[in-house]
């Protein structure tokens, strides 16, 4: 294909579909124009992000924050931020840490190209900025330290998910992508590990929330997310493909309807279907569910086998009951906005399902509301003092024992403790490798299944509460105390 004979539109996008798939360099986002394009055209709805464009992918007041700082000669001075929750999401009684390995793939590309550079001098609103500031912008790389739980640890607030500790500007300037990462596929992959707790080891979770995502770019991270939270499989194919794994899915009631309509009947519809792809569940609700398994069972009965079947609505305990009278050797799956508390219902009603498909209530919902906080700098520990948003100073750790606690990195951990956050990139360069999904899954159920019932309950659970250590609360007390003195009039 010559790129050059299709308009510009067509012709960057087309490209830009080959190297996401081939490379896994860019991603796609929605109505975001990309300024280092010689001509951008606004009212395009869609455009690509690629790695080069990584660093630009941030709130404005963190570019406006560096400039500061280098005008006032503190840009250097070494910082350390860390990444955690207040309090957890509603019903929640932990949270299952990820996106790190998408965390680090963006620190690994953290640089500003010439374009960039003269697209923000453009806007005019550095026009007050020191020279220095691009000059900064133009020859820095991230050089610092990233410290981090592995992914699939449990958290609970005020846990430190991840720290950075660097140069004060470069600190800065990640923290919007860094929170938009871990985030959300914090909140997909702890979802994902409820699901599994409550629909056990045996049963078969896919994910199928793609259309649901608040993106396409939401939608890849939601299904690795998913998958190292516990499930088994995803129906993005663009995700499988791109984490090596085989994309999983049925079929939708238009293909029931379709060839319904067509070819006369919906038992020539669901042959049809298992003409091309022998084996495959069959969505039986398009009309009748009982009609439809009433008739699949006389084909049993007749030596053709059917896998699966699935079920998207109605009265869920009920249909699933009685396809299992008719059809007692076949798989039933259930889909149709389903969640933790769902699948809790339907196992105490005597549902009798084989697995689920889980799509918007999975890749939605509430929110983990990360924050990124200055903890040191220079040497010198500090903490926000508003109230009800107070922070603790100092670079911590967590030990985990027989009792879990919450101290200074400066601390020695007592015997049987395990400290948590692992140091992953030092001096701009990672130590440690991408870990494998299913090492993270793994990861993920052992962090899981060792909590008490009580925290694991997805409805009203017990909120852990992490012991402070006494060196941390001295800190915290000692700061404080300079925080008031410093806000006291003379």
């Amino acid at each position: 294909m010559n790129r050059a004979s299709y308009p510009r539109g067509v012709c960057k996008a087309a490209h830009v579909f080959l190297t996401i798939f081939t490379k896994n360099t860019c991603i796609f986002l929605v109505n975001v124009t990309i300024i280092r394009h010689p001509t951008p055209n606004p009212t395009m709805e869609a455009q690509a992000i690629c790695l080069e464009d990584y660093s630009l992918l941030t709130d404005l007041y963190q570019l406006t924050m560096a400039a500061c700082y280098v005008g006032e000669g503190v840009d250097q001075r070494r910082a350390s931020f860390e990444l955690f929750v207040r309090h957890l999401p509603q019903d929640f009684g932990y949270l299952v840490a990820m996106g790190l390995s998408q965390a680090l793939e963006y620190l690994e590309n953290f640089r500003f190209t010439a374009s960039q550079i003269a697209a923000l001098q453009a806007t005019g609103i550095f026009e007050q900025a020191p020279a220095q500031f691009w000059e900064i912008l133009a020859e820095g790389r991230f050089s610092g330290d990233v410290w981090a739980v592995p992914e699939g640890t449990v958290v609970f607030a005020n846990e430190p998910l991840l720290r950075i500790e660097a140069p004060l500007w470069q600190a800065q300037i990640v923290e919007t992508y860094l929170l938009n990462t871990l985030n959300y596929q914090t909140l997909i992959a702890t979802r994902a590990a409820r699901l599994r707790d409550v629909a056990g080891e045996t049963a078969q979770l896919l994910e199928f929330g793609t259309r649901r995502a608040f993106s396409p770019q939401a939608s890849l991270w939601a299904a690795r997310a998913a998958i190292a939270g516990g499930l088994d499989a995803t129906s993005n194919v663009l995700a499988a493909l791109q984490l090596g794994r085989k994309p999983s899915g049925t079929m939708a009631h238009a293909l029931v309807m379709a060839l319904s309509a067509l070819e006369g009947s919906e038992d020539e519809a669901f042959e049809a279907f298992h003409r091309y792809f022998p084996g495959a569940a069959l969505l039986i609700d398009t009309y009748d569910a009982i009609a439809a398994a009433q008739r699949l069972s006389l084909q049993v009965q007749a030596n053709q086998t059917i896998n699966a079947v699935r079920l998207d609505s109605g009265d869920l305990v009920s249909l699933s009951q009685q396809v299992r009278q008719l059809l007692p050797d076949t798989l039933i799956f259930a889909s149709g906005d389903l969640d933790e508390q769902e699948i809790v219902r339907l196992q105490a009603e005597g549902a009798t399902f084989d697995g689920y498909g889980f799509g918007t209530k999975l890749v939605t919902g509430t929110p983990v509301n990360g924050v990124y906080k200055l903890v040191e700098i220079d040497g010198v520990p500090v903490m926000k003092g508003s109230s009800g948003k107070m922070t603790y100073p100092g670079r911590k750790q967590i030990f985990e024992g027989t009792e879990r606690r919450l101290g200074l990195m400066s601390e020695v951990s007592q015997p049987g403790e395990t400290e948590l956050l692992k140091q992953v990139v030092q001096d701009g360069q990672r130590l440690l490798p991408d870990e494998s999904l299913e090492a993270i899954a793994q990861r993920t159920r052992n962090s899981v299944t060792v909590l008490p019932p009580a925290i694991r309950r997805v409805q009203d659970p017990d909120l852990f509460s992490v012991q402070i250590s006494p060196s941390l609360q001295t800190l915290t007390t000692q700061t404080q105390a300079q925080i008031k003195k410093m806000i006291s009039p003379p």
